[in-house]
């Protein structure tokens, strides 16, 4: 009787397994923005093009009403009380529609803003005074990041979760930053507070 040795498609001496296998760079980028950058930004887009009075306000507003490209698009000036302050923040995704306040670098980009474009509904839109798309606010933001120096690439939703981490570091309570950015679960506004070094701040007294 004869013996068959089936080959392997690979010897086992010959591997060896005591080397690891090369790791592959990491591509995860960082969610947020620091508010430094955002600063940056926002300095960015004021130097570039036609439109940089509008772009700017776009990061502005995005970040401190940690607004979502889509319900950015979608801002009419029926939501905005410039006399008294206050912005009509309507969210999407299922969350919870709330009123915030307007400070004096709001109000000045906006003021700004009507007079720039008039005689539209949509606050952010184009030349033709459509509204923006989706893709142009990617553009606009990446290109801003890009020329504020940022290394990675950014995105729209950076400044929302910017927004998020901020509040968070300054010790605001965690039900509060659920309600401002409209979260219907907190547990999509724990890991803002999850991730702040302020709430340890106390530990340690010396």
């Amino acid at each position: 009787m004869s013996t068959h040795t089936t080959q392997l498609p690979f010897s086992a001496k010959s591997t060896n397994y005591s080397t690891p296998p090369a790791k592959r760079p990491s591509t995860r980028q960082r969610e947020y923005l620091r508010p430094k950058e955002v600063d940056a930004m926002i300095c960015a887009a004021r130097s570039i093009g036609r439109h940089s009075v509008r772009d700017a306000a776009m990061i502005l507003l995005m970040f401190r009403h940690g607004l979502r490209t889509a319900e950015l698009v979608a801002l009419k000036w029926s939501q905005v009380d410039l006399s008294e302050g206050y912005i009509d923040i309507r969210r999407l995704k299922h969350g919870h529609d709330t009123v915030h306040p307007l400070r004096a670098p709001e109000l000045r980009a906006l003021r700004q803003l009507q007079r720039d474009y008039p005689d539209t509904p949509y606050v952010f839109v184009s030349e033709r005074k459509a509204p923006l798309s989706t893709r142009a606010v990617r553009h606009i933001i990446a290109r801003a990041g890009e020329r504020a120096g940022i290394t990675e690439p950014v995105h729209p939703h950076q400044l929302r979760h910017a927004c998020g981490y901020y509040l968070a570091a300054q010790g605001h309570d965690t039900r509060a930053i659920q309600d401002y950015l409209g979260h219907k679960n907190i547990h999509h506004t724990v890991r803002y507070t999850q991730m702040s070094p302020q709430r340890f701040e106390s530990f340690w007294t010396d």
